[in-house]
């Protein structure tokens, strides 16, 4: 099946975003008049110099204002149409979408709309073109697909078809299993588009928010299935308007794309495979088992004193590596690297960010499976040199350049830590921490759409609705993606300002991406008792705030001096009780966090961020702060 997209969903100029298009794995394109006439070359040119990348012209669009209209201006139409013929044939396409009309002089009338049509359709009959016709959300007349389905049916001409488009369908609550009752054939051209929930106007609905099949709420995979089952068999093609990727980097927008569609395929092929939809052979959402390991880039005294700070939380250097300079601390199920190397990726990575986390390991079924997966979407496989005796350990490039390596027990991999790594007798008595609840990684606001996007179609995660974090120079969006079983979580903040805390680190870290890790024990009183005979620092939260918990829930006395002694943060809901225990911020902004969850609490202490932060923030406004 092929794959296309519209040049009006990707930013940057006519040429970029050709060449992010035929880079990104696309069969064709839209072409959207706008970005044509902004081009500098003439019709037949561009034409050539598509083709030339590998792509063909699947549509151009739009034209407006074409059906019911008054005689004189019903002429006017027609001569229209004859120009932007002239200009396809030379381009080299050979379908024209026509949307319904919002002309203020249009007339109703299904029978008035498709004897025009049966016109036109005679005029690109003469041409060797063919007519698409789309109902608009907000179309005068016609802005339901059943309608124009109607339109075109009386029209029974064979250069005249239906065009659909899945926000158009699905904004206007229109059940999409409608589109079953229609003939394949009749079906010229489908637009994928996905959208967040959002009551407002359906133009500006439209026109700024949709995105990539995934990234929204809407019923993309029932709207897909109808599609499908119809035996349609022309091109998906994305059209998208959203105001974040016409400032987003063309390549970057191009390849979620291309992910958001075969990830769909993929979805509607496993829900209805008797459709038996012309779609790669593609392996399951990975499933993962949680976090295997945390690496930090460092060296010198930072690393040292990374060392230092990991001993504070309970860790013990356990094992050093057999041919690198690089150290394993454990604890519970937590393992965390220290990264000393001058070559390799990760004496690269220190150079860019700074101490910061390189690389994430995640336990899965299976690594070869997830590999696979991952390549189909269109991510970039990491490779480096290794030593003899190492393990080949699978891996992709995640967020900021960063490294995902994927371990399992089938192939062996699980056995690095034996393989690779040889036992110290250095000991600590540890705190109490268990296993690693959760990464919060730090990123652009615009690049939160991509990696949740990223997340959401290689491993089997759901996401949260998207909040706001108050800073107190700004706002952050944070949204969480976990599995099934939550073992493994990540939330994702997107920063809109450098004032902001997550800002701040961006800056400062040259945009590394994990600005903390948060810890789980199953006492966190127990574990403060030992994180304070360890010499740990704790995150100094205000007094404020410990009397408005007693104004806000029911704790006693004794619970709330034991909160306060230990710089404790609390939440509850309807599940469960919430604790939290924050390191002092280093390394740019950096900062671990240990947490319990009890009897369901499934969030991650939202109301407690602004305290959180601001806290942070007088600290990091110190003078003088060292970088661990």
């Amino acid at each position: 099946m092929k794959t296309s997209i519209a040049t009006v969903s990707i930013s940057g100029n006519f040429s970029e975003k050709l060449e992010a298009i035929a880079t990104a794995g696309f069969d064709g394109i839209e072409i959207f008049e706008q970005d044509f006439i902004a081009h500098d070359g003439d019709p037949r040119e561009v034409g050539e110099m598509i083709r030339a990348m590998g792509l063909e012209i699947t549509l151009f669009q739009p034209f407006r204002d074409f059906e019911g209209l008054p005689k004189q201006l019903r002429t006017k139409a027609l001569d229209r149409a004859e120009q932007k013929f002239d200009l396809m044939q030379e381009l080299g396409t050979d379908l024209i979408l026509i949307c319904s009309s919002c002309h203020p002089e249009a007339l109703g009338g299904i029978d008035r709309a498709a004897a025009d049509f049966y016109e036109l359709g005679e005029r690109a009959a003469k041409r060797g073109l063919r007519v698409g016709y789309e109902a608009l959300a907000w179309g005068r007349y016609v802005n339901d697909h059943r309608d124009a389905w109607e339109i075109v049916r009386r029209a029974d001409h064979k250069n005249v078809g239906l065009i659909l488009d899945s926000f158009h369908t699905l904004a206007r609550k229109i059940d999409p299993d409608t589109i079953r009752r229609i003939p394949g054939d009749k079906i010229f051209f489908v637009h994928f588009a996905d959208a967040p929930a959002i009551e407002m106007d359906l133009l500006y609905w439209s026109r700024h928010f949709r995105n990539m099949p995934g990234e929204g709420d809407l019923d993309m995979i029932k709207f897909t299935r109808a599609v499908m089952a119809t035996g349609y068999s022309g091109p998906i093609s994305l059209e998208i308007f959203n105001d974040q990727f016409r400032g987003g980097r063309p390549k970057s927008i191009a390849k979620d794309g291309y992910r958001s569609l075969v990830a769909l395929m993929d979805d509607v092929n496993r829900v209805e495979p008797t459709l038996a939809l012309d779609v790669p052979d593609t392996p399951d959402r990975v499933k993962a088992r949680g976090t295997s390991f945390i690496e930090f880039a460092s060296k010198a005294e930072e690393a040292d004193a990374l060392d230092v700070l990991l001993c504070s939380l309970g860790f013990n250097h356990s094992a050093n590596h057999f041919s690198m300079n690089l150290t394993l601390w454990t604890q519970g199920d937590i393992r965390i690297l220290v990264n000393r190397e001058t070559k390799g990726y990760a004496s690269s990575a220190f150079a860019v960010h700074g101490t910061s986390v390189c690389d994430i390991g995640i336990d899965v079924d299976d690594a070869k499976a997830a590999i696979e997966r991952a390549k189909l979407l269109g991510a970039n496989p990491f490779k480096q040199p290794i030593d003899p005796g190492q393990l080949n350990i699978p891996a992709i490039h995640g967020q900021s350049g960063s490294i995902l390596h994927f371990i399992d027990e089938k192939s062996g991999l699980s056995d690095v830590w034996d393989v690779e790594f040889t036992s110290i007798d250095e000991k600590n008595l540890g705190t109490g921490l268990t296993c690693i609840d959760h990464i919060g990684q730090t990123m652009s606001y615009e690049d939160m759409l991509s990696w949740s996007l990223f997340y959401t179609t290689l491993f089997d995660m759901g996401k949260s609705a998207m909040v706001d974090v108050v800073d107190p120079d700004g706002l952050v969006r944070s949204q969480a993606l976990e599995t099934p079983d939550g073992r493994l979580r990540v939330t994702l903040n997107g920063a809109e300002t450098h004032k902001t805390m997550a800002g701040s680190f961006l800056t400062e870290s040259f945009h590394a991406s994990v600005q903390h890790i948060a810890f789980a024990t199953d006492d966190i009183f127990s574990t403060a008792k030992s994180l304070d005979k360890n010499g740990f620092s704790s995150l100094p939260i205000p007094a404020n705030y410990y009397a408005d918990l007693a104004a806000r829930f029911d704790i006693s006395s004794d619970r709330l001096a034991q909160l306060r002694m230990s710089n404790i943060l609390y939440d509850e809901d309807a599940q469960g009780k919430f604790f939290q225990l924050y390191s002092r911020p280093f390394a740019g902004g950096m900062f671990f966090e240990i947490i319990q969850r009890t009897d369901g609490y499934g969030g991650y202490g939202g109301p407690n961020a602004p305290f959180r932060i601001a806290a942070q923030k007088r600290l990091m406004r110190q003078k003088g702060m060292p970088k661990i």
